[in-house]
């Protein structure tokens, strides 16, 4: 029996996996864990299917002259890859060529990928899918903070709150064992969720367990500035603390005075009494806690949203207070660890700035190279994927067809590349437009480090072999640079890739310098930063400053603007996107389980019962929505729990959701408009 972790979200849930190679079993358990205390969703109980998927990737691929691909050995694969690249390179520049990372690769991968981007292709075109996902939430934290950590506390913390503000997150779905931690908020009446649905999670409110807020898509912000305007109108904010710990507070003071409860209800359809009541159950608590999520950070304004965010806990005086705090739910498994450490467009290990000469020459030295041969920053995913100067692609733990917004689009860009490689387990939906496709070793598979949503890094350990020829990204990405006439060094050990990950993070703001396989191995809980051997790790930040030179937290002032894609007399309908709790991201990993399948086997549009009236579609009826961008058909399901004036996919599935959504994008994070456009719907 094998101690590691789900493969899923970012919660990282404790399992077991034992297996029985007589049998050809592989089964896994819940292990208690301070995120998970046992528990475990539907796809952390079904996740070992995934390792036996029938239509497993074993062998490399080739795409042939006759359009089609072919089963090719290591050795054809990896020479066609390198015969492209250098092609590429020599007609159009080492700036043709381009990588795109995930959020669900280990530590090591995520460090060795950007790595490999900067050193071995020399391009600075890499990005991931984190920026769909982490990045307007880390571009808030980084603003007010000067760090970017999901929760700067341990999610345990929760369970003394007297209030949850929850924005935007359907945890009771996409996290089910986080739920425990809400009871005890909800039997203290001050559970408060904002949400355009009345989702899962907004039913937890019910009950006199507290509130659910219920705005006009794209309103998030607007409702956030009516908070704090009751806050400040009725005299309800934490003077010394805003003195004493932050700066910024006269101007955020000023620019929420335009929006009083009257206002704001007009805006977000929230009535002025549900606003001050919200308001009344922050101010009243002991201890708070603001939370974020996808929902209102998957906006061209996300930032700002989540700045107000920060602004309201500020002004309550909870971050870095013990009991209290804000934090943002970070989604993805290794959606922590896989943004500090280099697959972002603009950084380097350590979560450190690639245009800063300082950091620049620190990483070069440990990568033995000249820090001024190490290009500049790239672009974020969006424009990366849109970019007409590329020419080739490098995709690893990302299904980017089905997970980017206008899909379409992205599909037709990527099937115009000179060269595209997938790095996969399945023949997801980008894996079958791949030209090179490489088979490559997946959770239970290999050894690595993952960091969840608090900033814990826990050990994921190999518990099986790996089918056929499938080898780990690691050593392909060795083997890639070495044929490439690469010369610095590439470890294909994930304990020393991780070693020299602590070297190239040390004196970084996500210092994994004294973290180490012996440590973690010995079961401690380690949290970042953590800069030498004998520290005990960092679980609650800002207790006594915060990561800024001042020490003190930045509030800005934001204002509220319309969604970029409006709705207008032919498209009179939101369309909001999300998750559903027997899917993961794109599906890919998730569809291919039988049981999963049974409880969601397909696309649909919520709708409330209204707009099914207007329509003269009943219960599973098709229907056609219809953007800007494109149009999906799938069956209408009735619900009281979503405005009139809205309707709902989830996107786990090709040619659905993501052929409507709108590809704008943040100015600040570069996150994509996931979270709202408008749509026309009518019967198929």
């Amino acid at each position: 029996m094998t101690d590691t972790h789900c493969p899923y979200c970012a919660l990282q849930c404790a399992m077991s996996v034992s297996t029985e190679p007589a049998q050809g079993r592989t089964q896994v358990g819940p292990r208690d864990f301070p995120t998970n205390r046992g528990g475990l969703c539907q796809k952390g109980w079904t996740s070992a299917e995934v390792l036996r998927a029938a239509d497993r990737l074993t062998h490399p691929w080739v795409r042939r002259a006759d359009g089609r691909l072919h089963p090719a050995t290591w050795d054809e694969a990896l020479d066609r890859v390198t015969r492209d690249v250098l092609a590429v390179q020599a007609e159009h520049g080492r700036d043709a060529v381009g990588v795109f990372g995930g959020g669900g690769l280990t530590n090591e991968k995520a460090y060795q990928l950007g790595k490999f981007a900067r050193v071995a292709l020399r391009t600075p075109y890499i990005d991931y899918n984190g920026r769909f996902c982490m990045s307007s939430a880390a571009a808030a934290g980084n603003r007010a903070f000067g760090l970017d950590r999901g929760l700067p506390f341990p999610l345990a913390d929760l369970g003394d709150a007297d209030a949850v503000l929850l924005l935007g997150s359907n945890v009771a779905d996409t996290m089910p064992p986080l739920v425990q931690h809400l009871a005890g908020v909800r039997e203290r009446g001050g559970l408060v969720v904002v949400d355009p649905r009345r989702s899962a999670t907004a039913a937890l409110a019910a009950d006199a367990a507290g509130l659910h807020l219920q705005p006009v898509p794209g309103t998030d912000l607007v409702l956030l500035l009516g908070l704090l305007h009751v806050l400040v109108a009725e005299d309800r904010v934490d003077h010394g603390y805003l003195e004493a710990r932050t700066e910024g507070w006269a101007a955020v003071r000023r620019s929420v005075s335009e929006w009083w409860p009257a206002r704001v209800a007009d805006e977000t359809g929230v009535p002025e009494s549900t606003l001050r009541q919200a308001a009344g159950v922050l101010a009243g608590a002991r201890n708070a806690y603001v939370l974020t999520g996808r929902g209102v950070e998957q906006h061209t304004h996300g930032t700002d949203t989540v700045s107000a965010a920060v602004n309201l806990a500020l002004a309550l005086g909870l971050p870095g207070r013990p009991g209290s705090g804000y934090g943002c739910l970070t989604g993805q498994g290794n959606g922590q660890g896989g943004r500090e450490h280099g697959q972002k467009a603009d950084q380097l290990p350590g979560y450190r700035s690639i245009e800063d000469p300082a950091a620049r020459a620190h990483v070069a030295g440990v990568w033995g190279v000249d820090p001024d041969a190490l290009p500049g920053k790239g672009v974020p995913a969006v424009e990366l994927l849109k970019r007409q100067g590329l020419r080739a692609l490098f995709v690893h733990g990302s299904n980017p067809v089905v997970s980017a917004p206008d899909a379409t689009a992205v599909r037709r860009r990527l099937e115009a590349l000179d060269l595209l490689v997938v790095c996969d387990v399945v023949p997801s939906e980008t894996a079958a437009i791949a030209d090179v496709l490489l088979p490559v070793t997946q959770w239970a598979e290999e050894e690595g480090t993952m960091t969840n949503l608090e900033g814990r890094v826990l050990r994921r350990r190999r518990a099986v072999h790996p089918p056929g020829e499938v080898r780990d990204e690691l050593s392909v990405l060795v083997e890639l640079a070495r044929r490439l006439g690469c010369t610095a060094h590439f470890g294909t050990d994930a304990r020393e890739v991780f070693e020299e990950l602590g070297r190239a993070s040390s004196g970084g703001v996500a210092d994994y310098a004294g973290i180490g396989y012996d440590r973690l191995d010995a079961g401690e809980a380690l949290h970042w930063p953590c800069p030498a051997a004998d520290h005990p790790g960092t679980p609650r930040l800002f207790l006594d400053r915060f990561a800024t030179p001042s020490g003190r937290a930045r509030m800005t002032a934001v204002r509220p603007g319309r969604p970029a894609d409006d709705l207008r007399a032919e498209a009179p309908l939101f369309l909001v996107t999300g998750r559903l709790l027997a899917q993961y991201q794109s599906g890919a990993q998730t569809r291919r389980v039988p049981t999963l399948n049974r409880s969601a086997d397909g696309p649909f549009v919520e709708m409330h019962p209204q707009l099914a009236t207007r329509l003269g579609a009943e219960e599973g009826d098709l229907v056609t929505v219809t953007s800007a961008r494109g149009e999906t058909t799938a069956p209408a399901r009735v619900s009281r729990g979503i405005r009139p004036d809205t309707v709902f996919m989830p996107f786990h599935w090709d040619g659905a959701a993501n052929v409507l959504t709108n590809d704008a994008t943040d100015p600040v994070s570069g996150m994509p408009d996931f979270k709202v456009c408008a749509v026309s719907v009518v019967r198929a």
